[in-house]
């Protein structure tokens, strides 16, 4: 708990600088203090600040406002950062945090390679710090983190799960990437031609409920960490996103809309009556097989009908 103020003081500072720096290096900060706060470090924050800020730019400027008729267009343009970061600014002043969460979160989720999956750790640390408390510095990093996803929005090859495998057994299946000279972007790019990719995605064992659904991305993220320890000479900073990322996806879950109620009442702020016909039938589907798909299913109808 922040007692003192020091995590809001330190967003306050971190607010007037961008994303990123030095080319698209991801801005740590509202990360790192986030983190050193609920360990207990906040009197270090500041002098730790003091030194890291040196190394950012500044805010990024909007150039044409993004809307919610037009922001696919803008996904994933990292032209774009200034705009997504004032449309965020304003999502987060005009609607309660956890519905702009609920609406964007399985729109953004698809790209969460985004900056190297920054955008989805940000978010996590964003999301932690709101649920312990609400004010105007925590919902204002919320929406740079998710504008910051939004612009850096990033796929990668998928193939849905449907094996036996732990986590840990699909994760020390996957292969490497055959030339490891350059960045992240140039490593993600290879997952397309490399046979072992889908073949550990397939292997791993799916969720059947959302409980169970995270325990698995529990096992992922302890498997990653642990998977660290005998491979990071390879890629010390690349290889703790395997970690931090589903940790920051696994910290994010608690706001998410998963409860039936939650989802009939987003089918209801949707407002479209085919969401809300269907979100009905899927609410009592739901309640006969406690199929968790049955919920997704209106989840992903919202995000569908939306582009119609």
């Amino acid at each position: 708990m922040d007692i003192d103020g020091t995590l809001d003081e330190a967003y306050e500072r971190l607010h007037r600088t961008g994303p990123e720096f030095e080319g698209w290096l991801s801005n740590h900060g509202p990360m790192a203090v986030e983190s050193m706060i609920r360990r207990g470090h906040a009197r270090q924050v500041h002098r730790w600040l003091d030194g890291y800020m040196r190394r950012l730019d500044e805010l990024p400027r909007g150039t044409s406002p993004i809307t919610s008729d037009d922001w696919r267009t803008a996904l994933g343009d990292p032209h774009r950062l200034g705009d997504w970061l004032a449309f965020f600014a304003r999502e987060m002043t005009e609607r309660p945090w956890r519905v702009v969460l609920g609406t964007w979160w399985p729109r953004l989720l698809p790209g969460i390679a985004a900056g190297a999956t920054h955008g989805v750790i940000r978010t996590g640390h964003a999301v932690h710090a709101l649920l312990d408390q609400e004010d105007g510095p925590r919902l204002a990093e919320l929406g740079q983190a998710l504008g910051y996803w939004a612009a850096r929005w990033q796929q990668v090859p998928f193939t849905a799960p449907s094996g036996t495998a732990d986590p840990a057994s699909a994760l020390a299946a996957v292969s490497r990437v055959p030339d490891q000279s350059a960045g992240i972007n140039h490593r993600l790019d290879q997952l397309t031609g490399l046979g072992g990719w889908p073949t550990a995605l397939t292997a791993l064992r799916p969720a059947t409920d959302a409980a169970q659904a995270r325990n698995l991305l529990a096992d992922l993220t302890a498997a990653a960490a642990t998977h660290y320890l005998p491979n990071a000479h390879g890629s010390a900073v690349m290889l703790v996103h395997a970690a931090t990322a589903p940790m920051a996806v696994l910290r994010t879950l608690p706001a998410a809309p998963d409860s039936p109620d939650e989802v009939f009442a987003r089918a209801v702020r949707h407002g479209d009556e085919h969401v809300i016909k269907l979100a009905d039938t899927c609410l009592d589907v739901h309640g006969r097989t406690g199929d968790p798909d049955a919920l997704a299913a209106v989840i992903r109808a919202t995000g569908l009908i939306d582009e119609l």
